[in-house]
């Protein structure tokens, strides 16, 4: 199975590292975020890569050249032309990804000892067309799922604002961790072009029912502001 790293984005709340760096290339522990999911995924023997780049896109290129791709097979998603976002992101990679019959996506500034072995079997034994990670966390954004684990809405916190594919019957609030193992079939389902988040994409789909969440308790540390690098700093050695 293939994985998609996102690694394109400018970490503005990483700022000052990201003045003059990517995020990804960001230190715990002195080990670069990309680094350590390449390293995390091959613990569960994922070997081959598609790590998209916007940022100070030559750094990571000139990162990986220097560290033999970490022995991986790393392909180059391209867009320092244009920064896609996550749902752009996806489908400007889709001719890396179209020959796969399931790849999980990871963004890179997340830092999770999630089982992914855990994760592929639940998506493939449910045939689901995505599976989203999720856990009961603090956020301010949440995902609603019924009692068959089932994407039924989003909602906002902070503002009130909910997007519901029906209505709540008691929907569970949890919180998206960042990876989701994805079917090729979704390049089929996608309406938008440009540059979009792959949650819209995710939301107008719930109502097909396909969309699932895999509930889990494991560590997990969003890298994106310098105060969560000591948080993380605190779980990963």
């Amino acid at each position: 199975m293939k994985a998609l790293i996102f690694a394109a984005g400018k970490g503005t709340r990483l700022k000052p590292f990201t003045d003059h760096h990517p995020k990804a290339l960001a230190p715990v522990n002195g080990v670069a975020l990309l680094e350590r999911n390449i390293k995390y995924l091959q613990s569960y023997g994922i070997n081959e890569f598609v790590i998209n780049i916007h940022h100070f896109g030559d750094q990571i290129i000139q990162f990986l050249q220097y560290n033999n791709n970490f022995g991986a097979k790393i392909e180059i998603s391209d867009e320092r032309d244009e920064l896609l976002e996550t749902g752009g992101g996806l489908l400007f990679a889709k001719h890396f990804l179209e020959s796969e019959e399931d790849f999980l996506i990871l963004n890179a500034d997340i830092l999770t000892d999630l089982n992914i072995t855990d994760l592929v079997k639940y998506h493939q034994s449910k045939r689901n067309f995505v599976t989203l990670a999720v856990s009961d966390r603090n956020s301010s954004r949440k995902l609603l799922f019924n009692k068959e684990q089932q994407l039924r809405g989003w909602t906002n916190l902070d503002t009130g604002e909910e997007r519901l594919a029906e209505p709540d019957t008691g929907f569970k609030p949890l919180a998206f961790s960042g990876i989701h193992c994805v079917n090729r079939g979704v390049f089929n389902k996608m309406s938008r072009t440009g540059k979009f988040s792959i949650m819209e994409e995710y939301l107008d789909l719930m109502s097909t029912g396909q969309i699932f969440g895999f509930e889990h308790s494991a560590h997990l540390v969003d890298v994106g502001k310098p105060e969560a690098i000591a948080l993380a700093e605190r779980y990963f050695k």
